[in-house]
C-alpha cells in the first residue's frame, strides 16, 4: 500500500520559514518524480514545485520562485519543500504527490498518481 505522509506545517508569521517533509512508503521513491501542490480555502489545487528522480530537473510556480526550494533524499524516501519569506497568500493545505514520469518535472496535477493527505500551512501576524 502506497502512502505519502506530509509534515512540518504550522502557523507562522509573514517573513518566517518552514520546511515541509513528505515521507513515502510502499513505493521506491527513485522510480518517481515528485511534486508539491497547495489548496487554499475555496480555491483550486495549484502547483507549487516538482523535482525529477535524480534532482536534475526542478520546476517552480512563478509565485514561489526564489522563495521555495524542493529537494529529495531517495535513500530515506523523503521529499522536502523549504519555504522562505512566507506570505499570507501562501496559506493553504500543502500536498505531495508522485509522478511516474520520473525524468521530468511537471506541473499538471492530473499526471500525478499518488497523493498525501496534506499539511496545513497558515501565515498570519
Amino acid at each position: 500500500q502506497v502512502q505519502l505522509v506530509e509534515s512540518g506545517g504550522g502557523l507562522v508569521q509573514p517573513g518566517d520559514s518552514l520546511r515541509l517533509s513528505c515521507v513515502a512508503s510502499g513505493l521506491v521513491l527513485s522510480d518517481y518524480a515528485m511534486g508539491w501542490f497547495r489548496q487554499g480555502q475555496g480555491k483550486r489545487r495549484e502547483f507549487v514545485a516538482s523535482i525529477s528522480y535524480g534532482s536534475s530537473n526542478k520546476y517552480y510556480a512563478g509565485a514561489v520562485t526564489g522563495r521555495f526550494s524542493i529537494s529529495r533524499d531517495n535513500a530515506n524516501n523523503t521529499v522536502y519543500l523549504q519555504m522562505n519569506n512566507l506570505k499570507p497568500e501562501d496559506t493553504a493545505v500543502y500536498f505531495c504527490a508522485s509522478d511516474p514520469a520520473r525524468s521530468v518535472a511537471r506541473s499538471d496535477p492530473n499526471l500525478f498518481s499518488y497523493w498525501g493527505q496534506g499539511t496545513q500551512v497558515t501565515i498570519s501576524s
